[in-house]
């Protein structure tokens, strides 16, 4: 069993003290630091309540923290971070004009994303996690940083996936087919695409274990000693591009519906985080189904035949 080495509440601080930095700074070069496409999804008071409730939580949490003497040094960083997004303009910080730049980096989808995940998948890990481990365990940083590079970089590598899955499906398109499918109603598409991406998946993810030269980009996957919401993390940025592209060419190759499509991406996103986690729960039959966790950390094994 992996004792906690940290205090809980450091570790709160620590996370939400930088979320919120990061926030102030998207406030201040939202050309820059935002997606395009994520600022829709989100309305500029829903930010400024988010980093109010962010600052707040990360000034109690590390204050407390520090006054019971454990993870002192953790709990510092997030007080001092949110100490720097205050003077930085914290909640009342203006948002500049947004200006038209060709491409930006998706840091307010890393926070937003780190954000909600820790949020719903710490707590679950505290309460019904196979092992007992802190969210700063070993090796936290390294899967982190793979985390934080596929959010900032999610609009380049969205238009490096579509590139070459558009002109694959242009080549290979069938459009009879494609309008067949477009004809049904969305319930009925989405299992179809569900089937039809993860088959891909599927096929994909043998071949990374069985072709050398793949096998050396998805060891990086297979590399953390951990396993928690945060591990599934950390791929090669070419196992990330491939791996996308093939489950989306057959989506854009039968032609589903944007919904279709941008369900299945959630759905997908959210097994992925649920795969890795560190939860003890069984789920019966559908271990029969879905990839979940007591599957996905058997075959994260450091053993040859479990791989």
């Amino acid at each position: 069993m992996v004792r906690s080495r940290h205090s809980w509440l450091a570790s709160i601080s620590a996370l939400l003290g930088l979320a919120s930095l990061a926030g102030v700074l998207c406030f201040h070069f939202p050309e820059l630091l935002t997606s395009r496409e994520f600022r829709q999804v989100y309305t500029e008071a829903f930010a400024r309540g988010l980093l109010l409730a962010g600052l707040v939580a990360s000034f109690v949490c590390g204050t407390l923290a520090i006054l019971r003497g454990r993870g002192r040094r953790v709990a510092l960083a997030g007080v001092g971070s949110a100490t720097l997004a205050v003077l930085l303009g914290g909640t009342d910080v203006r948002m500049d004009p947004i200006g038209q730049t060709p491409y930006s980096l998706g840091l307010d989808w890393f926070v937003l994303s780190l954000f909600f995940s820790a949020l719903v998948f710490v707590p679950l890990e505290r309460a019904l996690g196979r092992l007992e481990q802190s969210p700063l365990r070993p090796e936290w940083r390294t899967d982190l940083a793979y985390f934080f590079a596929s959010h900032v970089g999610v609009q380049f590598i969205l238009i490096a996936v579509t590139a070459w899955t558009s002109s694959v499906a242009a080549l290979a398109a069938y459009p009879p087919l494609q309008s067949a499918i477009q004809s049904l109603p969305a319930w009925l598409q989405f299992p179809m695409a569900v089937l039809g991406a993860d088959l891909a998946q599927a096929l994909l993810h043998r071949a990374y274990h069985r072709v050398p030269l793949l096998w050396r980009f998805h060891a990086i996957h297979h590399g953390s000693r951990h396993m928690d919401w945060l591990a599934g993390s950390r791929m090669h940025l070419l196992e990330v591009l491939l791996t996308r592209g093939m489950v989306l060419l057959p989506l854009v190759l039968l032609g589903f519906s944007p919904g279709v499509v941008n369900a299945y991406v959630i759905l997908v996103g959210l097994q992925a985080v649920l795969a890795h986690a560190n939860l003890g729960l069984r789920f019966g039959w559908l271990e029969h189904v879905l990839v979940l966790p007591r599957y996905h950390h058997w075959h994260h094994a450091r053993r040859p035949d479990f791989v």
